[in-house]
């Protein structure tokens, strides 16, 4: 059996299952900053936390929904499998992303994974399709969900 078919069937067991559950990550007010002046999105109610506190209902600043989901990638490190005989993996998009609750500056969040779907494009492309909840701590509505697609590339 080859590396990538074994990937298959050994995703073929979790299917519809929760595959992992990353660390804890906190999002402070300078990590919002640094994201801010990467992306030019430096609107006030990201970087200006006497006016965030003054005019919006969040008590401060909230981290831009692009940060929250930009660190999926770090929270799939901690989570999802790295198979035998892959090389790489390769984000491939989303089918789905819906922002559901701001992320106040200080708050720590983690990702959730379930895996959705597979499916064997060719004989070194593996394509997934994983469920990504992004938890905020001590909340009872995430971040954000979404369908999360990827590649793995076998030799």
């Amino acid at each position: 059996m080859s590396k990538i078919d074994e990937a298959v069937a050994q995703d073929e067991q979790r299917l519809g299952h929760e595959i992992g559950v990353s660390n804890w990550i906190e999002v402070d007010q300078a990590m919002i900053n640094q994201f801010a002046t990467v992306t030019h999105d430096e609107q006030w109610i990201h970087v200006d936390p006497k006016r965030a506190a003054a005019e919006t209902p969040f008590g401060g600043t909230i981290a831009h929904g692009f940060l929250s989901l930009s660190l999926a990638s770090r929270f799939a490190y901690d989570c999802l499998p790295v198979y035998d005989g892959q090389v790489m993996g390769i984000n491939y998009g989303f089918n789905k992303i819906r922002f559901l609750s701001p992320v106040t500056a200080g708050s720590r969040l983690r990702g959730r994974f379930v895996l959705r779907d597979i499916k064997k494009r060719s004989e070194k492309e593996l394509q997934r399709e994983t469920g990504l909840t992004i938890e905020i701590e001590g909340k009872d509505t995430p971040a954000l969900v979404a369908e999360w697609l990827s590649l793995s590339i076998f030799e």
